[in-house]
């Protein structure tokens, strides 16, 4: 019997935690427990048998992160840890008297061990390479936070089934919540549901991993069951608590047992655990799932959510007019930009007098770096919230990626719209310096791209109402332009409404923004940064990689000019760029050396009279 023809008539349990219950017989010997398909392979089948004993009528392959990176191996000793892992599973079930499937399980590999998307694709594709290799008929994907790879893997092994002759594999897809319902990437449940209802080829959907079974059945309380699919669930037997280093959970499968059979109630098709369950977790269930009657198949289906186009174009209308910025920069107006450097210390006073003297000059915005060149300044966005409530300007805080997990900046961008932040440059971050990084620890959870995939998903579920407008850097400068392009594509397309520039000095990086601008329909703000010495010119010009300052403006400069000389100097050069670049831009980026922030107006003034 098929297992779809096996849904039809019956609850599918699975089995629980492989590699905790592995960690446990072992007590920790094995870091990396997929590797005892090669090392302990008696072991292996000994747990897949257990379960199955204990109930389980679905086992999964011990391969959740039997990847390149994560095992440090060679391709083909993956292939093999995988091979082997699917015929240890296979044999166990075989050698059952009852009807057992084997699930070739494949969890997420995250994107920061590789350099490219494709690289990691082609981990997975490996990975679905070697399962079909052995005719494997039920594929997992466990754990994930987002659909990003999966649409692309399901047709992977779509057309690799036809190739083989084979039929299509049954798909299931979990992904990864917290209490709240979210995942990892700040996607909701809900929303989760509604795109793998538009993936045909997936057959079974839900959740696993992460919370326990009663935060998974409140849930799941609140959701429909998804259109068209079987509905899973799995979650962890409890939240672990750390002893010496080692997860340790909760000895507590009645408790557990007793909230499956509730998930089973709601139209759960296949349940089972995750981390923290046992064959004694498994037995239990199955015990209790056999008091319950026939399973209903009456439950209601969602449908996902359509909101007509001219309902969507009237909701966006009004919200750009309230974000004075955006208003401004939609409606063609050329916009000023000014970035300020947050203070090194607690004294704060000056940036509010420079901020003043900005916005008395015409500035439209105020932005602040998120700690540039790997230097700690004051917060980018505590610094907003301070100048925006005390000199009342918009403002719009750097966020790199380089400092904090995707818990912590999930928060922060949090308390950043409580506190009326709706303006963001989103950002890399520059690298830690060579010689701080034996104390200093870049996160990098996200890049630039996913980070505003990221506030994406906040947008669509939190900030519905009311969005968060953000924008992204653009390298003008880049040796090959094309590649830089087609990162602003994928900007564009995960959310970004604007762009800013390095500082443009020279005609050929006018050129560049004049080709960049042919091939793109965006918003940019050219970066101007109006030197004031000598000194300043030939600093920026050897020292600041990306931005590219002729010797003909540091010629411009003589080291005998007073202070106010220099300024004159450098905002006619400015104010000449700025000309230049009119007809193309949407408007100016200023950066401040030392914050002097007189040089907008001189700049400003200066523009107006050429």
């Amino acid at each position: 019997m098929g297992l779809e023809e096996y849904l039809k008539q019956n609850r599918l349990l699975t089995d629980g935690a492989f590699g905790t219950y592995y960690t446990q017989l072992t007590k920790g010997q094995e870091v990396a427990v997929e590797w005892a398909n090669l090392k302990n392979p008696a072991l292996v089948k000994q747990i897949h048998k257990e379960y199955i004993d204990a109930g389980a009528r679905l086992i999964r392959t011990n391969t959740f992160a039997a990847n390149e990176q994560v095992l440090l191996c060679e391709r083909e000793e993956q292939r093999q840890i995988l091979l082997e892992g699917f015929r240890l599973a296979r044999e166990a079930a075989e050698e059952s008297s009852e009807q057992v499937y084997v699930a070739a399980d494949i969890g997420p590999i995250a994107e920061s061990l590789y350099d490219s998307h494709a690289e990691l694709l082609e981990d997975y594709m490996a990975m679905c390479d070697a399962f079909l290799e052995c005719g494997a008929e039920i594929f997992l994907f466990e754990t994930f936070s987002d659909v990003s790879y999966i649409s692309a893997l399901v047709s992977y092994i779509e057309e690799k089934a036809v190739k083989k002759k084979m039929a299509m594999p049954f798909v299931m897809v979990q992904f990864c919540l917290n209490r709240y319902g979210y995942s990892r990437t700040g996607i909701s449940a809900h929303r989760l549901l509604a795109q793998v209802a538009e993936i045909e080829n997936i057959k079974a959907v839900g959740f696993n991993c992460g919370i326990g079974s009663g935060h998974m059945l409140e849930i799941l309380k609140k959701l429909n069951k998804p259109l068209g699919k079987y509905y899973m669930a799995m979650p962890n037997s409890s939240y672990p608590q750390l002893i010496k280093d080692r997860a340790v959970y909760l000895d507590n499968s009645q408790y557990f047992a007793s909230r499956l059979v509730d998930l089973a109630k709601l139209g759960v098709d296949i349940i089972g655990g995750c981390c923290g369950t046992s064959p004694e977790y498994i037995k239990r269930v199955s015990c209790m799932i056999k008091k319950l009657g026939p399973r209903e198949h009456s439950q209601k289906e969602s449908v996902p959510l359509v909101v007509s186009s001219q309902e969507n174009q009237r909701e966006v209308e009004d919200l750009r007019a309230e974000n004075s910025f955006i208003s401004k920069l939609e409606s063609g107006q050329k916009v000023i930009a000014v970035e300020l450097d947050p203070p090194y210390d607690a004294k704060y006073e000056k940036i509010l007098d420079c901020a003043g003297i900005v916005k008395e000059a015409g500035a439209d915005l105020l932005t602040f770096a998120d700690s540039p060149m790997a230097r700690s300044r004051m917060d980018s966005i505590l610094t907003s919230v301070k100048v925006r409530s005390e000199v009342d300007i918009p403002v719009m805080p750097h966020i790199s990626c380089r400092d904090k997990n995707m818990i912590a900046m999930r928060a922060q961008l949090l308390g950043a719209y409580a506190n009326g932040i709706r303006n963001l440059l989103l950002v890399t971050g520059d690298p830690i310096p060579g010689s701080d990084r034996a104390q200093i620890s870049s996160v990098f959870d996200f890049n630039s791209i996913r980070l505003m995939e990221f506030v994406r998903e906040l947008n669509r579920e939190h900030w519905e109402k009311e969005r968060m407008y953000y924008g992204g850097a653009l390298n003008h400068g880049r040796a090959n332009i094309e590649v830089e392009i087609e990162r602003m594509r994928k900007k564009i397309a995960a959310g970004a409404s604007y762009f800013l520039t390095q500082p443009i000095f020279s005609d050929e990086d006018i050129e560049r923004i004049a080709k960049i601008r042919h091939q793109v329909d965006t918003k940019i703000l050219c970066g101007i940064m109006p030197l004031v010495n000598k000194r300043n010119a030939f600093f920026i010009q050897n020292e600041i990689s990306g931005i590219h300052v002729p010797d003909k403006v540091v010629d411009a400069f003589s080291p005998e000019m007073t202070r106010e000389e220099g300024e004159r100097v450098g905002a006619t050069i400015a104010a000449e760029v700025m000309g230049k670049l009119s007809d193309m831009v949407d408007g100016y980026y200023f950066m401040l050396p030392f914050n002097r922030a007189h040089l907008v107006s001189m700049c400003l003034e200066r523009m107006k009279r050429n």
